[in-house]
């Protein structure tokens, strides 16, 4: 039976991060969460899994925080799990994670279609799909809005800055979906309690025989304060309506 690889990041959760004064930013109350856009990658899988008459398999790359996305990845439609457990995912750059990510779909048997989302809610780098797809020599579809399957090729309507374009591929191969290619369900009890007994296979990072060294190293992280410009105070409509107007002739909008 052929499987649909859904890749999906665990990130931090947005609402438990906190800016400090120095706009140091402060992760340590931070719960993990699937990456809001993984989680329309992982049902295009589970859709294409039931189109193709497939198999829907998860797989990210992580430190051992990772091991509590399997169960909420699993709930939300996949047959089987795959987790490549590494030290070094705490430092990946976009090439590491590709690496890791290819190095274990090597392992799976039978792949023909692997999913990601374009781009993960907290860098939405854009990268990991052409990078897996170079890596495993696959042709690759971003962008893509909608998938329709007519025996093992691959039609998928792609949405551009200002049109849509519908290519083919012969399966396999990497698409890189758009949010808007689904609605990603809430996972009931019943598809939790379940997701629970599904198998799931853990690789070492250092099993893999590839270098995870990445090329980029971040130098900083600071939080982002917009300041704000022309702040009308509550008062008089006609005051209120002047300043507004200053405000845009200044700004050279007027």
């Amino acid at each position: 039976m052929s499987r649909i690889v859904a890749c999906y990041k665990w990130v931090a959760e947005e609402a438990d991060i906190r800016i400090n004064a120095d706009l140091s930013v402060d992760l340590s109350k931070a719960k993990g969460k699937i990456s809001d856009y993984d989680r329309n990658a992982i049902e295009a899988a589970v859709q294409a899994a039931e189109a193709l008459g497939g198999k829907a398999v998860s797989l990210t790359f992580g430190t051992q925080k990772a091991k509590a996305s399997l169960k909420d990845v699993l709930s939300r439609g996949p047959e089987e799990g795959c987790w490549v457990n590494g030290e070094e995912a705490d430092n990946a750059d976009s090439s590491v994670t590709a690496r890791a990510l290819a190095a274990a779909i090597k392992k799976i048997e039978d792949v023909s279609l692997i999913i990601c989302a374009e781009g993960a809610s907290d860098t939405y780098a854009r990268q990991i799909g052409p990078r897996i797809g170079a890596i495993l020599n696959l042709p690759v579809i971003t962008s893509v809005a909608k998938m329709t399957f007519v025996g093992e090729t691959l039609q998928a309507v792609r949405k551009l800055d200002d049109c849509l374009q519908t290519v083919e591929v012969e399966l396999p191969a990497v698409v890189a979906v758009l949010p808007e290619i689904n609605s990603a369900p809430i996972p009931g009890l019943k598809a939790v309690m379940a997701a629970g007994k599904k198998p799931v296979t853990e690789y070492k990072s250092a099993d893999l025989g590839v270098d995870l060294t990445p090329k980029t190293q971040v130098t900083a992280f600071k939080g982002y304060v917009m300041q704000r410009k022309n702040i009308i105070l509550s008062g008089d409509v006609g005051e209120n309506v002047a300043a507004l107007v200053a405000a845009l002739r200044k700004e050279g909008v007027l």
